[in-house]
């Protein structure tokens, strides 16, 4: 371990303190243009709008622009973005692309009634911007999915070399354009690789050949894809390509891990590997705690009487509270303390918490309706809107079952990276109400994990469409 490091040590001069690394792209620069061009063209198609209905410029259609340019920004040029739509048929990224500007112009139209100037707009004017922007971001996209895969296979594919015939070395090579692609080269013999290589030809050198190859052959590209274990040795290639004009990109076995939002991030200036992390950074977390506050309080306007309802049958048709408190674990596995309706006769919070259970005498019969329904749920809005609890989110389980659980389990407790939901991933997928087994348990765990892999505010919302099936169909709540 101590020699790993002095090698890594050796490939590094001058003071760490003064190096940064900068985050940035390796695409063309037509290809980079038209991923940022989607807010301006939000605010052209509504300028191009207002001069079509022959509307003046004001302050009023500037603020306008400004503030749909803010929004735009971060909802369609996103990092997460461009891997969420790639490889989605266009009907999809159509639908996809119309939810976005709705969520946009949601926004807007909050603003507007919010300072009550909606009425300084002509309507005309508002409601063909709105129909016409996501047909031309539409457009867009499909000329930047154009672009690029010209770009990919034309003539901007760099000339390149991967080093390391391997997993990684594999993957990468998938995801290249194929086009420029000069051949592999490894530290091991070719009769070692024989049974790893699809095609022996595609082999064209030791590792220490390298320099020498990219010199005669004009490599613009290097992609270095070897274990961390040969760090001595990709020090010494790396000496070596420094007497090269080629582009040198040392891409990691980050697949060794189980990622849990997995990404590179930047800590001032140093870069880092992400291998467990909550999705919730930056204006991500933002957004998520925006659409929290909004979801709960319309749903509180909503819920209002249906609760007051509730509450009084709970208190009317048994004895106890109205509403039932129990501690459980929230973000980082801290307790909170997560409200409910009442639907049984015990109250139960200590150490030992049993699962309701079909036909469970200790449910009344008020409660069994509020349970079929989850509307036993709907105090947890308040949770919400206390900071404790999302809408969308792994469900919180009693503080005696996960300390059960996180012992037979692997990955338990990462569960808790996120806030807690009132209704998650496994709900939508069958796995609500009683989880009578540890593999039960082990598959809903499962679901929680894939939603901190991979969210993203659809899929929030699709779990919200769903939850809404689901609690019709009554399966699985007793």
């Amino acid at each position: 371990m101590a020699a790993t490091l002095k090698s890594i040590t050796g490939l590094i001069s001058g003071s760490d303190a003064q190096k940064r690394v900068r985050f940035g792209s390796v695409e063309p620069a037509l290809v980079a243009v038209l991923k940022h061009l989607d807010p301006v063209l939000a605010v052209a198609t509504l300028l191009i709008c207002s001069a079509a209905f022959h509307q003046h410029p004001s302050p009023a259609l500037g603020a306008v622009a400004v503030l749909t340019f803010t929004i735009s920004s971060y909802v369609f040029t996103r990092q997460a973005r461009e891997r969420e739509l790639s490889g989605k048929p266009l009907p999809t990224v159509f639908s996809r692309i119309l939810f976005e500007w709705t969520c946009v112009v949601a926004i807007l139209l909050f603003v507007a009634f919010a300072l009550k100037v909606s009425a300084v707009f002509s309507r005309s004017v508002m409601l063909c911007w709105f129909a016409v922007t996501p047909v031309c971001l539409y457009a867009a996209h499909v000329l930047r999915l154009r672009v690029h895969t010209h770009a990919a296979n034309g003539g901007y594919a760099p000339r390149y070399v991967i080093v390391g015939a391997n997993s990684v070395g594999f993957e990468l090579f998938r995801r290249l354009p194929k086009k420029g692609f000069l051949g592999f080269f490894d530290f091991r013999s070719p009769d070692r690789l024989a049974a790893t290589i699809e095609d022996p030809t595609h082999l064209v050198g030791h590792c220490r050949d390298v320099a020498r190859y990219a010199r005669e052959h004009g490599v613009t590209s290097i992609y270095i894809a070897l274990p961390l274990a040969n760090v001595p040795r990709i020090g010494e290639m790396v000496e070596a390509l420094r007497d090269t004009t080629a582009s040198i990109y040392f891409v990691p076995d980050v697949f060794a891990f189980d990622l849990i939002q997995g990404r590179l991030v930047e800590i001032n200036g140093m870069p880092a590997l992400s291998v467990c992390d909550t999705p919730f950074h930056g204006m991500d977390a933002v957004a998520k705690s925006v659409t929290d506050y909004i979801c709960a309080t319309l749903m509180l306007l909503v819920a209002a009487v249906p609760m007051l309802l509730t509450a009084a049958a709970v208190k009317l048709t048994s004895r106890g509270p109205v509403l039932f408190r129990q501690r459980r674990y929230g973000l980082n596995g801290e307790e909170i303390m997560v409200y409910k309706f009442r639907s049984m006769r015990v109250c139960e919070d200590g150490a030992v918490v049993t699962q309701a259970t079909k036909e469970d005498p200790r449910v009344t019969r008020v409660g069994r309706f509020l349970r079929k329904t989850s509307l036993d749920e709907l105090p947890q809005l308040f949770n919400v809107l206390q900071g404790k609890m999302s809408v969308v989110g792994p469900r919180p389980h009693a503080v005696a079952h996960n300390e059960q659980y996180r012992k037979l389990i692997t990955g338990y407790m990462i569960r808790h990276k996120v806030r807690p939901g009132m209704t998650g991933l496994a709900q939508v997928n069958g796995l609500r109400g009683e989880t009578d087994s540890i593999e039960k348990m082990r598959e809903r765990v499962r679901y929680d994990l894939e939603y901190l892999r991979h969210w993203s505010p659809w899929l929030d919302v699709k779990i919200l469409l769903k939850t809404i099936l689901v609690v019709l169909r009554s399966r699985n709540a007793y």
